[in-house]
Order: C-alpha cells, then sequence, then structure tokens
C-alpha cells in the first residue's frame, strides 16, 4: 500500500453513512481515523477500510464530550498526520412523538447531533488554523429544512448544524481563509438507525421511501470534500423535490405531513421489544451491524440527482429533476396519499 493521500477523520463511523464515506474515502488511499463509540463497529469498518487500501485508525470517543473529542484529534494528527477533511457524521435520536420524550434524553440527542458537531468542527478548526487550509463537510438531511412528526428532537439538531454551518461559512469567507466548509442534504437512507435508535413507536421505524443506500450517500460526501466550493449539496431526487415545495408551499407540506407522516414511518411489523437503543450506550460494542440497515430490498444504489449536481454539463437535466420532483410531490400533496 502506498503512502496515503490524505487524514481523513469520519465521527460516527462505525455504520451507516459514516462507514459508507470511510471505505469510500479509503478506496482513494485515505488515512482514515473511524471516530465511533461501539468497539464492534468499530473493529468491523476498520477491517474494511484496510480492505479498500486505505490506513485506519479506530478511536472510541463520545463526541457529545469536547474534551474527549478533541484529544481523539491529537492523537490522529500524532499518528495519522496533518487533518486534511473532517467529516460530522455521528448522531443520535428518539422515535416518539414529542410528549413522549423525556427532557434528558432531548439533551442527549442535541448534545450528540448537534453539539458533537460543534465539538467536531471546533476540534478540526484548532489544527487547520494552524495550516491555512482544511475542508469540513457536515453531514446533514432534507430535515434540516423540513420537520416532520416523531422526529422532534433529530429535527431541531439539524436544523441548528444549517444555521450553525452557514454562520461559519461566512465568517471564513469573510476572512478569506483557506479552510473550507460544506454540508450534504440526505434523503431516507438504508442505515442501521433504524434498528438500534431508541423509539417509542407501536411498530418497526422505517426510512420514508424513496430509500437510498448508504453508498450513495457517501459519494456525495466523498465529491463535497474534493469540492468544497459549494455552500451545500442535496441527494436525491426527493430531497430536492421537498426542499422546493417546502419553500414554495410549507403550510400544505404540513396538512400533509401531518397525514401521512406517523403511518409512512413505521412498517406494518410491530416494533420488537428487544431492539437496542444507542442513546446512553452503543449499540455496537459487542455486535457489528454493518453499513446498511435492514432495508435492502427497497432501496436504491444511484441518484441520478446527484450524478447531474456534479456535472455542470447537465446542470439543467439537475434543475429539471428536481422541478419535476417538485411539481410530483405538489401533485400528491394535493390529492390523496398515495403511500
Amino acid at each position: 500500500m502506498g503512502t496515503a493521500r490524505r487524514v481523513v477523520v469520519v465521527t460516527g463511523a462505525s455504520g451507516g453513512i459514516g462507514r459508507a464515506s470511510a471505505v469510500a474515502f479509503a478506496r482513494q488511499g485515505d488515512a482514515v481515523a473511524l471516530l465511533a463509540r461501539g468497539e464492534s463497529g468499530l473493529a468491523g469498518v476498520a477491517v474494511e477500510v484496510e480492505a479498500a487500501g486505505g490506513k485506519a485508525l479506530p478511536i472510541q470517543v463520545d463526541v457529545a464530550d469536547p474534551q474527549e473529542l478533541d484529544a481523539a484529534a491529537e492523537r490522529v494528527e500524532r499518528e495519522l498526520g496533518p487533518i486534511e477533511v473532517w467529516v460530522n457524521v455521528a448522531f443520535t435520536s428518539v422515535f416518539a412523538r414529542f410528549e413522549d420524550i423525556e427532557p434528558e434524553e432531548f439533551k442527549r440527542v442535541t448534545e450528540v447531533s448537534y453539539l458533537g458537531f460543534v465539538y467536531g468542527t471546533m476540534s478540526a478548526l484548532k489544527r487547520m488554523r494552524r495550516r491555512g487550509r482544511g475542508t469540513i463537510v457536515q453531514v446533514g438531511s432534507a430535515l434540516a429544512y423540513r420537520g416532520i412528526p416523531l422526529q422532534t428532537a433529530y429535527c431541531g439538531a439539524k436544523h441548528a448544524i444549517q444555521g450553525f454551518n452557514e454562520a461559519l461559512r461566512t465568517e471564513l469567507l469573510h476572512e478569506r481563509s483557506g479552510i473550507r466548509n460544506t454540508m450534504v442534504q440526505m434523503p431516507a437512507v438504508n442505515t442501521p438507525q433504524f434498528s438500534w435508535v431508541l423509539s417509542r413507536l407501536p411498530h418497526q421505524a422505517q426510512p420514508v421511501p424513496p430509500i437510498y443506500q448508504p453508498e450513495v450517500a457517501a459519494r456525495a460526501v466523498v465529491y463535497a470534500a474534493a469540492h468544497p466550493g459549494r455552500r451545500e449539496y442535496w441527494v436525491g431526487g426527493s430531497t430536492a423535490g421537498t426542499l422546493i415545495v417546502n419553500a414554495i408551499l410549507p403550510g400544505l407540506l404540513d396538512r400533509y405531513l401531518a397525514k401521512t407522516g406517523f403511518t409512512s414511518q413505521q412498517t406494518s411489523d410491530p416494533r420488537s421489544p428487544d431492539q437496542p437503543a444507542n442513546l446512553w450506550k452503543p449499540a455496537d460494542s459487542t455486535r457489528d451491524f454493518g453499513t446498511h440497515g435492514i432495508f435492502d430490498k427497497r432501496a436504491t444504489a444511484r441518484s441520478y440527482q446527484l450524478m447531474a449536481s456534479q456535472h455542470k454539463g447537465i446542470v439543467a437535466a439537475g434543475i429539471g429533476a428536481a422541478l419535476a420532483a417538485a411539481a410530483g410531490a405538489v401533485a400528491v400533496l394535493s390529492g390523496k396519499d398515495h403511500r
């Protein structure tokens, strides 16, 4: 194996988008620091990163602890070299009605899913400023703009990241800094979160279709890290359509989600009473859940909207696809629930 091109840090690297992104960076020959809490999940992704051609440095860390996170960043630079790309992915959540979430649970989600991004960005910036260069990628969601029922804590965190990232971006632009930050807004993704996030729903939680595989999200993350000049990227026609409709007809979307949002986020199967919850402890301490969730048969491995957004020659096609998706969404919102 040759010398790694870059040193990349990925939080939430033991599963889902974080894991797929770590492996995608490894395929480019990068050295990847893998930050997560679960020992078994970290061991699994470290093997995959090495097999993909990268160098892996797994570190157990809770991103809600700024001192712990900063110590991890110091270790990365000591063992791998200067951090060039930092990707914030780690999160936790609670699937429940707002009235069924305890204050300490809401606080914990906020500390991990919002402040974890803030603390990660602080640790990255502290080191990148010494060199005057670097890239920070925030993994967001369509829910950074559009709140949905049963996910008040997660939506609040993603909205907060959006505002924080925009504010930081303006400061870096004002300074004419060589450090860049960008955000990638994700669609519904087939990740293990639906099998390990604390849930108080009567049925098995699911992503709202259409569902994309984590590798689609990972391709967007790697591309954003290489092209951080754009303020944000949208992944999936569903993300584009949702954000456009929300900008034009937010009230109509409120009513539609009030009608369909409870059933569309649950399967017909009852929730398993044995489902783990990673809110306070990692679910993958002794079991490696891997990259994918339980919805492989329903998930797609490509996004034409993402491909269009990455190639200037067909940007018009991407805009057209987004407008078509928005028009379709408006038609659905104005009629029946065809879920």
